[in-house]
């Protein structure tokens, strides 16, 4: 009969066990999503920002770097595609600037010269897009993340000197059918300063959040963006 008893006791404390962790991963999900979202509305305020990316993909090594100032309206993006898996390694590299609508290609003398066309959107496109809540390609795609992601909570880090919390996020994407990204946001400002993404075998990492970018441009488009300043 004892012995009865304390099987019963042992089945009771195991459900009691399995129905705490379901209710802990329940309400860690909730916080998660309620995290997210906070970032979403932070991000709402950004005017100038700087994004750093790594990607290492089979066969490739490929650098990216984006520098947005909304206020001025000005977009310094560079590019640097390797194919590692050819002899010699071929390489593409870029380096654009854009301002208000126009597009400069800096040249290897240092010079620069319009182009064509942008490779990438104006600065007022990408921060009127966050204004209003929405992804865009350079930052983490936190909407589609609270609406498809599975979000669980990482440990504290550091990301270029600014403390965060890391975030595990899966969600359908990837080639095989789900990728696993993780996003640092910071403890004070909840706004995101790193990304993975394992499929790309990738790393980003964001700084200078509403702070002077010291970028350089042509004088022409210069002189072009003091007018707009003025203007306003």
């Amino acid at each position: 009969m004892r012995d009865r008893y304390w099987r019963w006791m042992g089945v009771r404390l195991l459900v009691g066990a399995a129905i705490v962790a379901w209710a802990a991963s329940y309400l860690g999900a909730g916080n998660g999503e309620k995290e997210f979202q906070r970032t979403l509305d932070a991000m709402k305020q950004v005017h100038s920002f700087r994004v750093a990316y790594l990607a290492t993909p089979p066969t490739q090594h490929n650098e990216l770097l984006w520098e947005v100032d909304c206020n001025r309206d000005i977009v310094h993006q560079q590019s640097d595609y390797q194919q590692t898996n050819r002899n010699p390694p071929s390489e593409v590299k870029q380096d654009q600037t854009i301002v208000i609508s126009q597009a400069y290609e800096r040249q290897s003398d240092g010079s620069w010269s319009k182009a064509r066309f942008a490779t990438g959107r104006s600065a007022r496109w990408y921060c009127g897009a966050l204004a209003q809540g929405n992804d865009i390609n350079v930052m983490p795609p936190i909407a589609t993340m609270i609406r498809r992601g599975i979000i669980q909570e990482g440990d504290k880090k550091t990301v270029n000197g600014v403390r965060c919390r890391e975030w595990l996020v899966t969600m359908k994407g990837a080639p095989g059918g789900l990728e696993h990204d993780t996003v640092c946001l910071g403890l004070a400002d909840h706004l995101p300063y790193e990304m993975t993404v394992d499929w790309q075998h990738s790393r980003a990492s964001f700084s200078n959040y509403n702070a002077p970018l010291n970028l350089d441009a042509p004088e022409g488009a210069v002189q072009a963006i003091n007018a707009q300043v003025g203007a306003n």
